[in-house]
């Protein structure tokens, strides 16, 4: 029973199906020209419509984020503007210290050469006048020794030629003798 029931579903199944598959009248709707007029009232209906929402509600969304996308570009490039302006003020107020500091630092440096100038040479000539003391009392006292010297010198000189000439004659020579020839002898 099971197996005529079966055959029944499928005979009908396969009936239908032969039914449906050999009437096919006619074109594709679409390409069916009795379907052209509904066809084109639909398409600028649909047209109409679309062209409302895009033209009322996507467009201004999409002009408004243009916008605003502008609007943000002209922020951010204004605000690079004025902070490159800035940079470059705070550049030239950081060369212009820099230059005062330069100077300040030449100007000490010089002041600073010249007192250890003035120093030295003050010092120098300090001790120029010490040397040049000194050296006056040196000299003083190479006169003085010179003087002493000669003095002695003298009486050596006299000395000696009296005992030259004891030596050689045996005789003691007159004191008055011998000094009167030294003294012939040292002026020249």
């Amino acid at each position: 029973m099971a197996e005529s029931h079966g055959e029944a579903k499928g005979q009908k199944a396969g009936a239908h199906t032969e039914t449906d598959g050999g009437h096919h009248g006619g074109a594709f709707p679409p390409f069916d020209s009795s379907n052209f007029a509904s066809q084109l009232v639909s398409l600028a209906i649909a047209f109409v419509a679309l062209y409302l929402i895009v033209s009322r509600f996507a467009l201004p969304r999409v002009g408004g984020t243009i916008d605003a996308r502008q609007n943000k570009i002209e922020g951010d490039l204004a605000e690079a503007q004025k902070l490159k302006d800035e940079s470059d003020a705070a550049l030239k107020a950081y060369e212009t210290e820099l230059a005062n500091a330069r100077a300040n630092a030449q100007a000490i440096g010089n002041e600073t050469r010249e007192k250890l100038n003035a120093a030295s040479e003050a010092e120098r000539k300090a001790l120029e006048e010490k040397l040049a003391a000194k050296l006056a009392d040196a000299e003083k006292q190479i006169a003085t020794t010179r003087t002493n010297a000669m003095s002695n010198v003298r009486g050596i000189a006299a000395d000696a030629a009296g005992a030259i000439v004891q030596q050689l004659a045996g005789v003691t020579p007159d004191a008055n003798a011998v000094n009167s020839a030294v003294d012939a002898s040292l002026k020249g």
